[in-house]
């Protein structure tokens, strides 16, 4: 039932941005100019320089200290999350409609 309501709503949206791009589409297209922030051209480009200086070593990951620990915990860490997450919303779910 669920899946085909949604499918009817996803046809219906389908064929209305169908009708809208087909309307728009005889208009051309317009756009506005880049607002710039400061004067000048690229007046804000040095005064960021000395934040990206780290960035040409950032991902030398055999340089990085204490690697044989970061890393697989790293991994562990991320692959806990998602397991965790998803079970956490079915048990969520399942508590939420049996008290509702």
């Amino acid at each position: 039932m669920a899946l085909n309501n949604g499918l009817r709503s996803a046809s219906k949206l389908l064929s209305a941005s169908q009708s809208v791009l087909s309307k728009s589409a005889n208009r051309g297209l317009h756009s506005t100019g880049v607002k710039r922030m400061g004067g000048g051209h690229g007046s804000h480009a040095h005064n960021d320089a000395e934040y990206y200086l780290h960035a040409k070593h950032m991902y030398n990951l055999d340089r990085m200290k204490y690697q044989k620990i970061k890393m697989p915990l790293a991994v562990f860490t991320a692959f806990s999350i998602g397991v965790a997450v998803p079970i956490y919303a079915v048990i969520f779910q399942q508590r939420k409609t049996a008290s509702g």
